[in-house]
């Protein structure tokens, strides 16, 4: 048979529009990150793994290749001399090399995307963070939610749980309290006992009333849930709540409002609200309003007017519940609503003065009314006690050593050598002209009306649930397991509390359970051992077609 030779023609100086193409996509691929250095999440990684895969093309959108102008050419010599390349020879060494591992790639880039979708999908099964917030409205009492209309506060009791009496600790006053919802301890334990302190120990003092309470040294006698929370790796944000502002321990919430009483509520709702939403969210939030203690004072808690005040703490809640459900927060949050104590009335009849029974150069008053904090001066312990011990028959007087058991209040140096303790309605003053408080806490933690609300509202929570009694204490223990972080050593109880929780608190993880680590460990086992199988059989295959495809340029084309 005749074969016939063309010469071949001069190569063409103008690259085809195709090689234009090529050169193009080639600079864009250079450009391009490699889709595993790309930082995403497991979506993330299915999106790109389509890139492994060839683009599905249309048939009427294939672009055909122009030849270069003259003769038909010939194969190379590597093909046998003679035979004339047609479109569909040009193609054949790339459809028997290719083809199959673009398949294969294409296959894999879709069962591994199918895999890691359901590995999300099972991921996400596991309960998310847990959220939490707590809400104190100082002085609130527990009682005050029937003295004048309220539908915000019950409608959060038929959304979940209300505890009818909460006993806090001793004394009945704000700071000691507040410390002990969040550290589950009596107050000679976290060493806040009382609003106004001395540590002779330091000799330096501590007052709420004129604003020293920074010396993060009176606060260290115990650590705050909002420390521990944030040494698990996790976030705290706090709107103005005691404490917050101090660095306890060296640790300071993630996000916090430095005390100022002018800062409006909606203001500090908005911030919790950022913080839960952020791209770095909290999962533990502390919101602190200073009414109706303050209004408690100035117009005691039997004054009518305080319906007034009760009916504006009810809208703020109210207003509290409709930001938590605009951010979609109302559904997923657990709201722990609760007070540090409720208000007692006083009445000018009714007070006690220290300057008839004793002389003022005896004795310096450390923390005042009800509960009476005395420094004796040195060496005269006793000519004040017993000055004091019988003076009057509605204010009991101990010396420290004295204080009954049941007050927790005695182990700590910074309760002071003298404590006067005024019966329920009754002011210790020096004098009448020192002025009193129409309304006032402080008193005996036994006394109904120093008990303060308690609600609690959450996917943790029993829906429309009444539980009669807890004590303040059993609070911190509670928030370490609705947050799944561990309690420190503490006064509490969880299983005090746990009838008002649903059987398994949703999003609560201990530190003992390790399901998502398995599940992750698992799944990521499973796509190792896919590649695996991938790139054996992927291997072979390439294999396989070289060898094919060597065999078949070998072999002559034709012969005569």
């Amino acid at each position: 048979m005749m074969i016939r030779h063309w010469n071949k023609p001069p190569r063409a100086e103008v690259e085809s529009p195709s090689l234009n193409v090529f050169k193009e996509r080639l600079g864009t691929a250079r450009r391009a990150p490699a889709p595993w250095r790309r930082r995403c999440s497991v979506t993330g990684w299915i999106c790109d793994l389509s890139a492994l895969s060839p683009p599905k093309r249309r048939r009427d959108s294939v672009i055909p290749c122009p030849l270069p102008p003259g003769p038909p050419r010939t194969l190379s010599d590597s093909a046998g001399p003679g035979r004339t390349r047609g479109p569909s020879d040009a193609m054949m060494p790339q459809k028997r090399g290719q083809v199959p591992s673009r398949i294969a790639m294409s296959s894999y880039g879709k069962v591994l995307g199918f895999f890691l979708l359901f590995l999300q999908s099972a991921l996400c099964l596991q309960p998310a963070q847990p959220r939490v917030l707590l809400v104190s409205f100082d002085g609130f009492r527990w009682d005050y939610i029937y003295r004048v209309p309220t539908p915000n506060f019950h409608y959060a009791m038929r959304s979940g749980v209300h505890v009818r009496q909460v006993t806090n600790v001793f004394i009945t006053k704000t700071y000691p309290n507040h410390y002990t919802l969040v550290t589950g301890l009596y107050a000679e334990s976290h060493g806040i006992v009382a609003n106004e302190m001395y540590d002779p120990v330091l000799n330096e003092t501590f007052s709420l009333n004129k604003m020293n309470t920074h010396n993060s040294k009176f606060w260290e006698d115990a650590s705050p849930i909002w420390v521990t929370n944030q040494r698990e790796g996790h976030k705290s944000g706090a709107a103005m709540w005691p404490g917050t502002d101090v660095k306890i321990h060296g640790v300071l919430p993630a996000y916090y409002m430095p005390y100022n009483e002018s800062v409006p509520f909606e203001d500090r709702v908005a911030k919790l609200i950022d913080w839960f939403t952020s791209e770095e969210p909290i999962n533990f939030g502390l919101l602190y309003w200073e009414q109706p203690d303050e209004a408690g004072h100035l117009l005691g808690p039997e004054n009518p007017l305080m319906g007034a005040i009760i009916s504006d703490i009810d809208r703020k809640l109210g207003y509290l519940i409709s930001e938590l459900k605009k951010a979609k927060l109302w559904d997923v949050i657990n709201v722990i609503v609760t007070s540090d104590h409720g208000m007692s009335q006083s009445s000018s009849e009714r007070l006690i003065e220290l300057d008839q029974y004793v002389s003022r150069e005896l004795y310096e008053i450390i923390d005042h009314s009800p509960t009476v904090a005395i420094l004796p001066k040195e060496g005269k312990l006793e000519e004040v006690y017993e000055a004091l011990v019988n003076a009057h028959p509605n204010m009991t007087v101990y010396k420290k050593e004295q204080i009954p058991d049941r007050f927790h209040y005695k182990h700590n140096v910074k309760i002071q050598p003298i404590l006067a303790v005024a019966d329920k309605g009754w002011e210790i003053v020096r004098n009448r002209t020192d002025g009193f408080l129409i309304g006032n806490h402080g008193y005996d933690n036994t006394v109904p009306e120093m008990h303060p609300i308690f609600l609690a509202v959450g996917p943790a929570f029993r829906k429309n649930a009444t539980k009669q009694f807890m004590n303040a204490t059993d609070l911190y223990p509670l928030l370490c397991h609705l947050l799944g972080i561990n309690p420190l050593p503490n006064n509490g109880s969880l299983s005090a509390v746990k009838d008002i929780l649903v059987e398994e608190v949703p999003g609560a993880r201990g530190a003992d359970s390790y399901s998502t680590v398995i599940g992750v460990f698992l799944g990521s086992l499973l796509v190792l051992v896919f590649t695996a199988v991938f790139v054996k059989h992927f291997v072979l295959a390439q294999a396989n077609s070289m060898q094919i495809q060597h065999t078949e340029a070998a072999q002559p084309l034709l012969q005569d």
